[in-house]
């Protein structure tokens, strides 16, 4: 399975009517293309940072909706007064699902870099070792990750059941991440907290 993301760097004063516009408009518009597994969107209240997924069945039907829903993301940088876009594709590597993200979900959103021979050996370690300890914090939803196996990227999203429960467990998550990072060889590029406003994906376990 693969994934397409779409991250806008916006006005957050834009926000509320991007959201409407993903959840209600882009939202039925690509679950419509052959292929499509669901949509889901990430965002920054403070900083007006988006993140838009979609989850896809294979490499080609990712390929073959490329063009199909690039005015969707011209829309959604109007709609944000953004000058551009970084459009990512992805192989969908991790997901579990303990239960599903409701309203007022949190998600700590952490990039990371490895070489990329030691893919496997990080997502064999991050199955054994990383997603048991993630499922015992308190409040936890679900986990992903995405690669980039050519690259050696990888994006882990792990949602919680609200802003709180992401809070309260800030810290050991951020000491897990540094532990698990060290142990396979792999670089933290970035952390983020965002609001998990549209939760539509339907990507099926992979773990």
């Amino acid at each position: 399975m693969y994934a397409r993301s779409t991250t806008v760097q916006g006005d957050p004063e834009t926000l509320d009517e991007a959201i409407a516009f993903v959840g209600k408009k882009e939202f039925p518009a690509i679950t419509g293309i052959p292929g499509c597994l669901g949509l889901s969107m990430l965002a920054d209240r403070h900083t007006g940072r988006v993140i838009v997924s979609s989850a896809w069945a294979d490499e080609a039907s990712l390929t073959i909706s490329a063009e199909m829903v690039r005015p969707m993301q011209d829309r959604l940088m109007q709609m944000l007064r953004a000058d551009d876009a970084l459009i990512q594709p992805w192989a969908i590597a991790v997901l579990h699902r303990e239960h599903r993200s409701g309203e007022g979900a949190r998600a700590q959103v952490t990039w990371a870099r490895v070489a990329p021979d030691h893919v496997d050996a990080l997502l064999d370690a991050y199955r054994t070792s990383m997603l048991p300890r993630l499922q015992e914090l308190p409040g936890f939803c679900s986990l992903s990750l995405v690669v980039d196996r050519k690259q050696g990227r990888t994006v882990s999203v792990t949602s919680f059941e609200s802003r709180d429960a992401s809070e309260r467990t800030r810290k050991q998550a951020r000491s897990m991440r540094e532990e698990f990072a060290r142990a396979v060889g792999a670089r933290v590029v970035d952390v983020a907290e965002m609001d998990v406003v549209v939760a539509h994906l339907h990507v099926p376990e992979t773990v």
